[in-house]
This record gives structure tokens, sequence and C-alpha cells, in this order.
């Protein structure tokens, strides 16, 4: 089974981590939010799995490389996903180099490498690299590439993220490009209902998303088959809000865990 994280808000944290397999940390609010920070920590004692996202998808740039190697060190996540670029492969390889090269040695936990690229070409060359090269521990694939909307066009770009990394993933195994012996994680999510074609992939290690949280709180509930759109707003932007009703959230993260674990969606 595919293990789940849901970034929350801090004042439910306790609360959803009763319902999820790990905690996704990000590390621009380990710096900016004292109580954040320590609610992490506090995981890390009890021996919780933690992996530490670099904040790119929150700050459009990764996060630098000398306070993220302080920031690993000062928390000691299982995990944590070497600084990348969006969709350049050339800079994503470049920084991993430079990472190797600099702080692999220095910093604590397990690397993950994520793909970065803007056609299926760049995407694999990528993959390539972080996994022959680079030689990280895990491999992380996203959500939201532009690859997905040009290969997989729809009206409803939710649905060609979803329909293109689905995609993306079956023409990986078909080129034998997937290293099967390697864990991966899956970075984000558009709709929900994605996450129930993967049952075939035991390579498949891990998932974060906020998207059942987030749902809840604007008071959207999961359908059966999930959704068919998706709030914009990020979860850092909600790291403060103060939850009074959990009721609609945990309805939406055990639906969620139902989809992921192979309950197909219609």
């Amino acid at each position: 089974m595919i293990k789940i994280a849901h970034e929350s808000p801090k004042s439910i944290f306790n609360e959803v981590q009763k319902h999820t397999d790990y905690d996704y940390a990000l590390v621009h609010l380990l710096e900016e939010d004292e109580e954040y920070l320590q609610q992490f920590k506090e995981a890390v004692l009890k021996g919780r799995e933690v992996i530490l996202d670099n904040s790119i998808f929150e700050l459009e740039e990764a996060f630098d490389a000398d306070k993220f190697a302080n920031w690993i060190n000062e928390l000691k996540p299982t995990w944590y996903i070497v600084p990348d670029a969006l969709e350049d492969t050339k800079k994503t390889m470049s920084q991993m180099a430079s990472w190797n090269m600099h702080y692999s040695k220095s910093v604590y936990g397990k690397k993950i490498g994520v793909v970065q690229g803007k056609t299926y070409k760049q995407i694999v060359a990528c993959y390539e690299y972080m996994d022959k090269i680079a030689d990280v521990d895990m491999i992380a694939i996203s959500f939201d590439y532009s690859y997905y909307t040009d290969s997989i066009p729809h009206p409803n770009k939710y649905v060609s993220w979803m329909l293109g990394r689905i995609k993306l993933l079956g023409d990986l195994v078909r080129d034998g490009i997937i290293n099967e012996s390697k864990p991966h994680h899956l970075l984000g999510c558009g709709l929900p209902q994605e996450f129930s074609y993967y049952s075939q992939y035991p390579w498949i290690y891990s998932l974060d998303t906020s998207n059942p949280v987030v749902h809840g709180i604007k008071g959207i509930p999961y359908g059966s088959d999930g959704l068919w759109s998706k709030e914009r707003q990020k979860l850092h932007e909600l790291i403060n809000f103060e939850v009074e009703d959990t009721n609609l959230i945990l309805g939406n993260i055990h639906k969620f865990k139902w989809l992921t674990n192979g309950k197909r969606a219609v």
C-alpha cells in the first residue's frame, strides 16, 4: 500500500496525524514558525517517518541550499527532497550534482531526487540521471508538469494532470525506464481518484497532498468518484487557520485512503 501524508493547519496537526502514515514538512515554515517546527520535532521524536520538502511548490523556487542543509540537520527527517528547478532538466541535474558535491555526505537522512522536464525526452533524461548517476534513495514525480496538458489536452486541466501522470508512469514502465527496485514518491495531487490506478505499481512508496484537508476546510466533500475540480489555495496559506469542525476533513481523508487503496473511481 502507498504511504499517505496530508499537510494540515497547525490547529489539527495532531488529529490529522492519527489518520496518516507519515508527516510531510515544508522547510520555509520550519524557519518562519516555531510552533510548526516543534510539531515536526515531536513527530521525529515519536519515531514518525518525515519527509522534508524544499518548498519549491510554495515559493516557486527552491529554498537556499546552505540553509536547507542546516534545517535537515536540525530536524533530522527520514527523507529530504534535494533542491530542484521547476520543469528545468539541466538546472535540476546541476543542482543535484552540486548538492552531492557539497552537502550529501554531511546531512542527515535519505535523499529524494525530483524528476523535472517539459518533454518526455527531458523527463526520461532527468529520471535516468537521478537513478543512475545521482544515485538518489527515492525518485519523485510531480502532479502538474506542463507535459501532461501537452500530451493529453482536456478542457479540464485537472483531468489532464491526472491522466497525464497515469500515462507518464505507464510509458516509463513500458520503455523499461522505471527502476522497480527503488522507491518512488508522487508529489501532490490534481484529482484524488488518480491514485486508484496505481495498485499495480509496488514501487510507488509514498505520496503527499493536502487535497482532502483543503477541500474539507472549504466545505467541499469528496464524492464516491473523488472530485472533478480543485481548490487553488495552497495549504501553507492556511497553516494558521483555526479549524473548528474536522468531520468533513476526516471524511475526505478516509475517502482518499479508500480510493488510493485500489477502489477505482468510476
